[in-house]
């Protein structure tokens, strides 16, 4: 097999995520913001599929709007390794978060044609459309699908505008973007690692373990509205202060717990708030996070018993509403080693690491088996404008998924 040289290409990997995170590829002016088929969203499956084809791959959208690219290996049909990331974004994002996993792939590719390489194995490169959930209330809708894990009833939602994904989208359609167990051998994801731990530990890149496992609920409390100034405090039912005494509850909750336990309130909304008037309704997100399932799940049990307390005693109605349940998903053991060893290779220093946020490899982990590449971040900056990723990192990234590559493909030579 012919040496790979991805020279120069992570910085151009890096450089590509930086052009994304302006107009027209954003939907704001003010910073990234890029929802799942927003026309940011198009735009940039636009720019991405051009670079994809550039780089030697056929592009093709499924019926969940995800963009695909294929490289084809020495035999045209060929199951596939899949290098996969989002290309949605969270509101007022970073650069690098998702798309950078993109473009690294592209560039992995881009090596093996300028090489005139093919494995026995295809190359495909996925840009997932919804692996954040910004617009829509549950995260992860496009890889599940391929992955054949997605309920069909998640996807009868509406985004804060009110438009439902079945608006967008052939609903019916939506399910055959599943690919089949024996069409891909394994899924690479490279990521910024979103977190200070190899920044601490003075290292580029690290090979992650697994996932954490993570619980979404919306929650719902409906009070009555009144009149700021006339209606004693005793006499309220205060959907605000309800909902407030709710998030520090949570708070609570997780500060006690172990280190790895989280619980995030990222969304709360007063409908029809004015501020002259006390909230009949409120809503928020809870997001709550563990590396075992059981000390996530007694954490959530837990929060939600404090909401009824709290809700009893304030007199609100509560609705709960469970979005959805992802378990803790292991990185594949043999993965990993070839990621280890491709880490050594490129000289650097082979280090392990638990990711305590959710990606669509622990989707993609129902199908095949998976690996994630961490790369250090600023100041472990993300989900913000100020998230950076250095070129030089991106380059020792792309070094090692191409020795990823190379050494899967000895793997998987005939004997």
């Amino acid at each position: 097999m012919v040496a790979l040289d991805p020279r120069r290409g992570g910085a151009r990997a890096v450089a590509r995520c930086e052009a994304l995170a302006v107009p027209p590829y954003s939907d704001s002016a003010e910073g990234l913001t890029r929802t799942y088929l927003s026309p940011a969203y198009h735009a940039a499956q636009e720019q991405v599929a051009a670079w994809m084809a550039e780089a030697g791959m056929s592009v093709r959208r499924d019926a969940a709007a995800n963009l695909i690219g294929r490289y084809e290996g020495r035999e045209a049909g060929a199951a596939a390794l899949v290098i996969g990331s989002h290309i949605d974004s969270v509101r007022g994002a970073g650069a690098y978060d998702g798309p950078l996993g993109i473009t690294l792939g592209i560039e992995a590719v881009a090596a093996l044609a300028a090489s005139g390489t093919r494995l026995p194995f295809a190359v495909e490169v996925y840009a997932f459309g919804d692996e954040e959930g910004s617009r829509f209330p549950a995260a992860m809708l496009t890889s599940r699908a391929v992955a054949g894990t997605l309920d069909p009833v998640a996807l009868d939602v509406r985004d804060r505008e009110g438009v439902a994904l079945g608006d967008l989208l052939d609903l019916a359609a939506y399910p055959s973007a599943r690919r089949a167990a024996g069409e891909i051998i394994a899924y690479l994801e490279a990521h910024i690692e979103q977190g200070p731990v190899l920044e601490a530990e003075g290292l580029a890149l690290g090979t992650v373990t697994g996932i954490a496992a993570q619980l979404r609920f919306e929650i719902g409390l409906s009070g009555t509205a009144g009149h700021a100034g006339t209606t004693a405090m005793g006499l309220r039912r205060d959907a605000i202060a309800g909902m407030a005494e709710m998030v520090l509850a949570a708070e609570a909750v997780a500060t006690a717990g172990p280190p790895d336990l989280v619980a995030t309130v990222g969304v709360v909304e007063v409908p029809s708030g004015a501020a002259n008037v006390i909230a009949g309704r409120s809503r928020f997100t809870l997001d709550v996070r563990a590396g075992d399932a059981t000390v996530r799940d007694k954490a959530a049990d837990e929060i939600l018993r404090r909401f009824r307390t709290i809700a009893g005693r304030r007199d609100l109605g509560l609705s709960v509403r469970q979005v959805h349940d992802l378990p803790a998903s292991p990185c594949d053991e043999a993965l990993m080693d070839l990621l280890d060893a491709a880490t050594a290779e490129a000289g650097h220093r082979p280090f392990r690491l638990v990711s305590g946020a959710g990606h669509d490899a622990m989707i993609m982990a129902a199908l095949c088996p998976t690996a994630m590449l961490f790369l250090r971040c600023k100041g472990g900056v993300s989900h913000n404008p100020a998230e950076h990723v250095e070129p030089a990192d991106a380059e020792a990234a792309l070094a090692v998924m191409s020795a990823f590559i190379r050494h899967l493909g000895a793997k998987c030579e005939p004997a």
